[in-house]
């Protein structure tokens, strides 16, 4: 059974620039190089007797260490990421403090085969982007997400 995670896709309106989205880059020495197909809604895995929203809500909240804008939300439904990890995701309407970022944390052992565990931020940062550059820097499969998002912002969803 695939492993399955819930998201929030936090989005705003700035004029002139339009509508931005809230993306998240992954910690750790494996992605600290990387910035294309990085960035990453802030997620997490949730069981199956687990709301995925009040996970999508939790995950946000661990992650970056605030609570997520409250007010209505829009399931965008679900992809299949390369490595099979399904992601459900919620668009909510709202603002963060994207220089406020504090994340949990997570063990691995590195430098590799040294014996060595060093903890690391589950998220390093967190930024907003307009849909363009979004596309660019969002993991593939999730990019998915952003004309779902569109396509309900402007049937008034």
């Amino acid at each position: 059974m695939a492993v399955t995670s819930a998201a929030l896709l936090i989005h705003r309106d700035r004029p002139p620039a339009g509508l931005e989205v809230f993306l998240v880059h992954p910690g750790g020495p494996f992605w600290a190089r990387k910035d294309a197909g990085a960035w990453s809604l802030p997620k997490g895995e949730f069981g199956p007797d687990e709301d995925p929203l009040d996970a999508a809500r939790r995950e946000f909240a661990e992650e970056t260490g605030q609570e997520p804008p409250d007010g209505p939300s829009v399931d965008l439904g679900e992809v299949r990421q390369r490595g099979g990890k399904v992601v459900r995701a919620f668009a909510i309407r709202g603002d963060v403090d994207a220089a406020a970022i504090v994340s949990n944390t997570f063990q691995m052992q590195w430098p590799p085969k040294s014996g060595t565990l060093r903890e690391f931020p589950e998220v390093d940062r967190g930024e907003w982007f307009g849909v363009d550059e979004a596309v660019r820097r969002i993991n593939p499969a999730q990019a998915e997400f952003l004309p779902r998002l569109a396509d309900a912002l402007s049937a008034g969803r």
